[in-house]
């Protein structure tokens, strides 16, 4: 079965990356944009491009003669376009704000996840910086195969190109979301929602003005992204609900923390931190970290303990699975 889906995936990458290719070479532009342009013509009838020759139209025409989204499960679809997207990463050179959430840490927040909401019936998502919707799709679908929840999902992203990506990506999949192509710090109307997970942005924010509405905001020139964003996140919480943020490990270490940790008093309640393998990261100033943050309200308290630590190895399964018992028991007898 486990090949069958391997192949599957394989098989859809393949017509993802042929179509990207041809369209890149006949506009001689980059992959990533012959990427989203690939997704746009697959999911439409309009087979006219005035950047294509007849010839070329026709090669296309080929390539996707055997291609029928229906016969892909989502999250096959979803890998696919993963792919291809890590494809366009590498063959474009792009920035770091464009690399993709592991599978593997994804899994390991969508786990997080699952356990404190097991047993409800309805659940909604919300993540502010998107990006290509990789973490949020994947968490969708871990949440529907786990808990048996499909759940509501919205995002927000800034970027034309990782928005595009996000919102293709998301209609190829038949997952109904709410996606919002603006700037989150400029305060959009983005609904309240029982969780907001994100893989945070880090570094400055660079529009000041934007950010002066924020408690979190530095008092001397710019901003940290991250604490804007974390702050935004958890306003669009409900009462007692969470927030699961991938930030830098020493999130808390620097001068600027004095902001966050103050908005965050009386209101917010810090319920985990939890490292990332350093293996994962180039060094150990990049490594990050699972934040886990609770609004008040709702019977909501600060638990003791606090779950820190810092995950075993992938690679080492018996003590990664060890680990993940031990939240399971923090979560059930300590936070819920």
């Amino acid at each position: 079965m486990r090949v069958l889906a391997e192949g599957k995936i394989e098989q859809l990458f393949g017509v993802l990356d042929r179509s990207t290719e041809l369209i890149q070479k006949a506009k001689d532009q980059s992959y990533l944009d012959s990427l989203i342009e690939t997704l746009g013509f697959i999911q439409s009838d309009d087979d006219e491009d005035p950047g294509l020759t007849e010839a070329d139209i026709k090669k296309l025409t080929n390539i996707y003669a055997g291609f029928n989204p229906d016969e892909y499960t989502a999250e096959t679809i979803r890998k696919g376009i993963q792919m291809a997207i890590l494809k366009a990463i590498r063959i474009d050179k792009i920035q770091a704000n464009y690399q993709i959430t592991p599978d593997t840490i994804a899994n390991v927040i969508g786990y997080i996840i699952s356990g404190i909401f097991h047993g409800k019936k309805e659940l909604s998502l919300l993540d502010p910086a998107m990006g290509t919707g990789n973490l949020l799709t994947t968490i969708y679908h871990q949440l529907e195969t786990s808990i048996g929840v499909t759940p509501t999902v919205s995002g927000i992203e800034n970027d034309d190109a990782m928005f595009e990506l996000a919102a293709d990506s998301v209609e190829l999949q038949k997952i109904h979301a709410e996606l919002f192509h603006e700037d989150t710090i400029q305060n959009v109307l983005a609904p309240v929602v029982d969780a907001v997970v994100s893989d945070l942005p880090i570094g400055y924010y660079p529009i000041d003005a934007n950010a002066k509405g924020f408690a979190t905001h530095s008092e001397s020139g710019h901003s940290y992204v991250h604490h804007l964003m974390i702050e935004f996140g958890m306003k669009h919480v409900k009462p007692g609900g969470f927030g699961f943020f991938l930030v830098p490990s020493q999130l808390f270490q620097t001068s600027e923390a004095k902001q966050l940790l103050k908005w965050m008093q009386g209101k917010i309640y810090l319920q985990g931190l939890l490292n990332l393998p350093k293996e994962l990261f180039q060094n150990s100033a990049a490594q990050k970290a699972i934040l886990i943050l609770q609004n008040s309200g709702e019977g909501a308290k600060q638990v003791d303990p606090v779950m820190l630590g810092e995950f075993p190895s992938f690679k080492d399964q018996q003590a990664f699975t060890k680990f993940l018992t031990e939240i399971d028991d923090w979560e059930q007898n300590d936070l819920l």
